[in-house]
């Protein structure tokens, strides 16, 4: 990590540095994409700024006003957007023609829509997978990478998270997690949680949803339990993000082979990254990040010793603003 960067924005007393300033968008609209789609965008900071885009988690997630405070709001033009099917994107919840190269193509479609040449790609968590698929597809359109809390969307993360591995560590909440699941059909919980998040009977949907999203609120931060941010009626914000999650994970995240995101990191290498990871994140584990570090060795790498998985965690925090304030020299 370049500790070099300029120190623009707020410091806490121990030497971390805090969030930008609460920000507004300048632009917001949806923008039709292929298929029944309709994604919403916003832009913050400045028009005359620096371009960046940043890929939300999930799969399934959605955008919120603390994802813009990572920037310098009076140096970056930062883009965000809900993807397919998520949050204030149109129709909601829906998984036709959602895949992770749909996703792929509607960022290149908002970029060329937006009038931008190349911007920093800036994603957590999914956001991370979604941002490696782009970079590797349309690596001249990105000038920057800023990556946190590495998924590689292989069997083994998968595996690890919703079979067997995180539920050593949170057997309290993994009981909770079983509950909705038969144990006949627990031997793969992934296919039994999508059989009934795609049930025709909303009450259904809703009883896994629930389920589902508690499991990962529980398991994020080193705090404690975390809430995710309520997005319009929180029933349907667990129903679309739970759907849409599971939805990628029993398809395999859609890629080609296991571990084609790393097969493919040659194709990126000579584009300035940072790569942020929590030394404690159960969700997505040390390991993937590790794996990237080794295969992309020119990538700043900064391990949070005091870390999980959430961004908000202080030293995430930290290290994301740094990285972001160091991209600006580029």
């Amino acid at each position: 990590m370049d500790r070099t960067a300029p120190l623009n924005g707020p410091m806490s007393a121990n030497g971390r540095r805090g969030l930008y300033a609460e920000t507004q968008p300048f632009a917001s609209g949806w923008l039709p994409v292929q298929g029944p789609h309709e994604i919403y965008y916003e832009q913050c900071g400045t028009r005359s700024g620096k371009p960046a885009v940043v890929l939300h988690g999930g799969p399934g997630g959605a955008i919120n006003p603390t994802m813009r405070r990572f920037f310098d709001p009076e140096r970056w033009r930062v883009t965000l957007f809900d993807q397919r099917g998520c949050g204030r994107s149109r129709p909601n919840a829906s998984l036709e023609d959602n895949t992770t190269w749909t996703l792929v193509e509607d960022i290149e479609r908002l970029r060329r829509h937006l009038g931008i040449e190349k911007w920093t790609v800036f994603g957590g968590s999914w956001g991370s997978t979604l941002a490696l698929a782009y970079a590797i597809k349309h690596p001249d359109r990105v000038e920057a990478m800023v990556l946190r809390g590495i998924f590689l969307i292989t069997h083994r993360e998968v595996q690890w998270f919703y079979q067997d591995g995180a539920s050593m560590i949170f057997p309290d909440s993994w009981e909770r997690f079983m509950r909705v699941i038969p144990p006949e059909e627990r031997h793969d919980m992934v296919g039994a949680y999508h059989r009934r998040l795609t049930h025709p009977d909303r009450k259904v949907q809703a009883e896994a949803a629930t389920a589902w999203s508690q499991w990962e609120g529980d398991t994020l931060s080193l705090r404690g339990p975390q809430a995710r941010p309520p997005k319009f009626d929180e029933i349907d914000f667990a129903i679309a993000f739970s759907r849409i999650e599971c939805h990628y994970f029993i398809n395999d995240g859609f890629m080609d082979e296991d571990g084609w995101l790393l097969k493919n990191v040659d194709a990126i290498r000579h584009i300035p990254a940072w790569i942020v990871q929590g030394r404690f994140d159960v969700v997505t584990p040390l390991e993937s990040a590790w794996a990237l570090k080794t295969a992309w060795p020119e990538a700043n790498f900064n391990l949070i010793w005091d870390a999980g998985h959430a961004s908000t965690e202080p030293g995430i925090i930290d290290g994301l603003v740094r990285a972001t304030d160091a991209a600006l020299s580029l």
